[in-house]
Formats: C-alpha cells, structure tokens, sequence
C-alpha cells in the first residue's frame, strides 16, 4: 500500500452531510446494477461522485452492484471493468484524482462503437450507465441514450457534468464539479506569487491559467486574487481588440504603475486567450488550412501575414511545428504568457525597468484533494444520479440546485442533455453538441469584477487567500465559487 498523509487518513473517513432531499431516495424490490465510466481530464471531486453514487444505490437495495469500467470509454467497448464495493471504493472517499478506475478521451460516436456498446451493457444486465465528463462526454452520452432507446435496451444513460474549466454551465447546472478546487488551488499560488512580488517590488508576473474556451477560470481567480490585469477573452473579443491593441494595453498598465515607483505586478491571461484575439483567430485558421494544403506562408493573407510578423520568433514557430493529430495548431501549447512577456517588452521605452516571469497554472489543480464545495457537491451528484437510475430517466443529467445556498437548502435536480444541444461546424461538418458556455460581459461576476479592477491596476489590492480548508465551520470553508455568491 502507498503511503498515506494523516490528512487522507481523516478525510477518507469522512461521510459528507447531505440535506434530507438527497436521502429520500425511492427503494426498489430488486436490486440494481450500474456501471460508471470518467470520460476526459481529471477534475477534484470525481472519487465523490462514485462514492455518492455506490452508496446511494446500496440505500435504494442493500444488494445493488456498481462496476466501474477501466480507463475511460474504451472500457466500455473492450468490456474491461472491476466491482466497486466497499472495499474498493473506501480508499479513495474524499481523494483526489481518477485513479480509482481510470479515465480516457476516447469516444463512444460511431455506429459499431453505439452496438458494442449496447451490447456490452445488456450482456451485463446493467440498469444504468453513468457518464462522468464535461460536454464532449456528455453530449455522447446523449446519442448512447439516443441508441439504446431506440433499440429498448433496459440501461438507461446518466450523465453528470465535469470540468475544472467552468464551460459546461447553463440554467440548471451552476456550474460542473472540480471548477471550485482548481481555482482555489490557482488562487491559493497567485496569492503567493502576489505577496512575493509586493516583497521583492521588481517582478511582473504574467500566469497562464487553465481555460482553453472560456475564462472562468482566470475570471474566479482575478475576483479571488485582485490581481493588476485580468485578460478576459470573451470581452476582448466583444471588443474585437487586436493584438497589438492586447500589447498596447499591458504596456500602459506597466508605464502607470513606473509613474508610481511600481515595477512589479501580477497579470493573469487564460489559456486559450488566442482563439478570442480577432486577428490571431484568423491566422491559426489560415495556417490550418494552408498546412492542410501543403502550402506555405507566402499565400497567408496581408492580414495574417502582418499578425504573424508581429510575433516573437518562438512563438512563430510554435504555431508552425506544433500540430495535432489533425494537423492543427495546437492553440492550448502555445506559451501566451512568453508571447505577452516579449511583445510588450518590446513595446515600453527602455528607460521603464522591466522584469518578467512566465507561469502556467494548470495540471496541479486537476487531481487535488477536493475542497469542501466539490466533496459535498459531488458525493450530493452521485445520490441524483443513483435516483435517476432507479427512476428510469433516460438521457438525463445529474444537477443539484441552489448551490449558492449554505449545502443544507441544496436539492436534487435533473436536466434532460437533449435541451442543450446546439449545432456547430465540426471538421467541415454540422454536428449537434453541448454548447460551451462562455463568460457573459452582461452578467454579475463579470460585471463586479470591471467594477473593482480599476482600483487594482494600481493599487496592490492583492488578496493571498491561504491553503484550502477541508474541516471547521462552512465560514472558514468559504463552501462555493465567488462567481456563485
């Protein structure tokens, strides 16, 4: 056995409280058989899922039996799973990770992957499939329901929403599980960098943060943190601000701040700030298609050919050596950070002294130990999605509402995932998914974070939020999102 810290000892003993809507669970004659599978990257909290789920299934009948099937979706179709019982399940109960059985990206969309599928399930006589992910898995999850009610299978499909990038939100779910932990793990890292900065006074710190297609991420953070300048890719595409306009930006903050006797800050950008940037999306787009073509850049529009002169070398040949499986840049590798750092270097006068350092916060908020938000909230997902099962709703979503209230007012919801389905251009062709959600410019974190962050830009209102608490009173836990309150 690994060795275990005394704080995974006392959580693993742990039995998060639930309101009394979430143990009235209907019972049934005979007992149920449900398998789970992760699908997609880690996110704190997914150990709490299949706790809540276990248990609620073993309240429903004490002889009901949950398989977990191994790496992900391709478990399914290889059939490879293990029993989750007691035993197996006790030492991951309030655990990071998704070591338990494993995950994977791999995709159940064909029409021999939906029939093995199918086939796979009835052979193991399972009442209900519970897919754990964000919106590509779950939007799978749909068009498996979609099949196996159109061949009346007995399994039902249940999907419950994750993702530590925030995007797979909408008017019945608050937010996905594991959004909480990773932006208390990034804020609890800038808080540090922060007060390092406002010690040593001659550091800009420009920190990358998880978020390949939204800005959640850098927005909780930012209300958390008050850092001097927070790149919100919704609102600089809203604005369509170039790069150079991005450039000019930064380079203003850092000239006021020197009129202070300030050369030190804290400037946060998320991951996927590239694909909002106007004129950079229509370079990443033409380069695609010209290396689809086998062509090179001298047939690059005079647009893209002046957004690509503008770049540091590095960065150029990021673009142009780093591809995907598609041959497409891969737009989440680039270091943003290191472009923002050199561009604006260049753009400041001399005379201002200027020091930068590049971070990336990311893989080290995926699989945390889940803060006392994502462990009720998850434990709290797996009794919804056990009571969907025994309900037989088919094509559903696990969600819990009113997640701003203290967890005693939360109660168990379902959404159908057919109702958030939209069409998007996929690879050339149309397909019905799961929308993204973005950050609304219109909507109340947004809006009380532009409010606030024009005394950060030059004061140093910085706030070091501390290492995350897992026990006490709901007060010190601070038990959800600041975007939620």
């Amino acid at each position: 056995m690994p060795r275990t810290s005394p704080l995974e000892e006392a959580r693993r003993n742990f039995i998060p409280q639930l309101p009394e809507a979430f143990s009235r669970l209907a019972q049934s004659e005979t007992p149920l058989k449900v398998g789970v599978v992760l699908s997609g990257g880690q996110a704190p909290g997914g150990h709490n899922v299949i706790s809540g789920l276990f248990d609620a299934l073993r309240s429903i009948h004490p002889q009901s039996e949950l398989i977990g099937f191994v790496n992900g979706p391709k478990g399914i179709l290889s059939n490879d799973f293990i029993s989750l019982n007691e035993e197996a399940i006790a030492p991951y109960r309030n655990q990071g990770g998704f070591h338990i059985i494993g995950s994977g990206r791999d995709k159940i969309e064909s029409e021999d992957h939906f029939s093995t599928a199918l086939r796979v399930c009835s052979e193991l006589d399972l009442d209900g499939l519970v897919i754990i992910g964000g919106d590509d898995s779950n939007t799978n999850a749909y068009f498996l329901s979609d099949y196996f009610a159109k061949h009346q299978a007995k399994t039902v499909v249940v999907g419950v929403p994750k993702t530590i990038d925030g995007d797979l939100q909408n008017k019945d779910i608050a937010i996905s599980f594991g959004f909480d932990t990773a932006t208390k793990i990034y804020s609890e890292t800038i808080g540090n960098i922060a007060k390092d900065a406002l010690s040593a006074r001659k550091y800009y710190f420009f920190i990358k943060l998880m978020g390949r297609s939204a800005s959640h991420v850098a927005l909780e953070c930012a209300l958390q943190t008050q850092p001097n300048h927070t790149l919100i890719g919704e609102e600089i595409a809203e604005k369509e601000m170039h790069l150079e306009e991005v450039v000019n930006q930064l380079a203003n903050l850092i000239e006021e701040r020197a009129q202070h006797d300030k050369h030190y800050g804290l400037i946060l950008i998320p991951e996927g700030i590239i694909e909002f940037i106007p004129d950079m999306k229509v370079l990443v787009s033409e380069l695609n298609q010209l290396i689809s073509e086998g062509k090179d850049l001298s047939h690059l529009s005079g647009e893209a050919q002046k957004t690509f002169s503008l770049l540091p070398k590095t960065i150029q040949e990021q673009l142009l050596l780093d591809r995907d499986p598609h041959g497409n840049v891969q737009v989440s590798k680039i270091e943003t950070e290191k472009l923002f750092i050199e561009m604006v270097s260049k753009k400041l006068d001399p005379s201002i002294p200027f020091k930068a350092q590049g971070i990336f916060c990311g893989y080290e908020g995926r699989s945390a130990m889940p803060s006392f938000f994502d462990t009720h909230y998850c434990y709290a997902l797996g009794h919804t999605a056990a009571s969907l099962i025994a309900a037989k709703k088919n094509g559903y979503m696990a969600t819990v509402q009113n997640l701003s209230k203290p967890i005693q007012e939360w109660t168990p919801h379902f959404s159908l995932i057919e109702a958030m389905l939209h069409t998007e251009i996929r690879k050339g062709k149309e397909k019905r998914v799961i929308k993204k959600a973005l950050v609304e410019c219109s909507r109340e974190p947004f809006l009380n974070f532009a409010k606030k962050r024009k005394t950060w830009k030059l004061e140093d209102s910085y706030v070091q939020i501390g290492p995350m608490q897992f026990f006490g009173p709901e007060e010190i836990q601070e038990t959800r999102p600041l975007s939620l309150r």
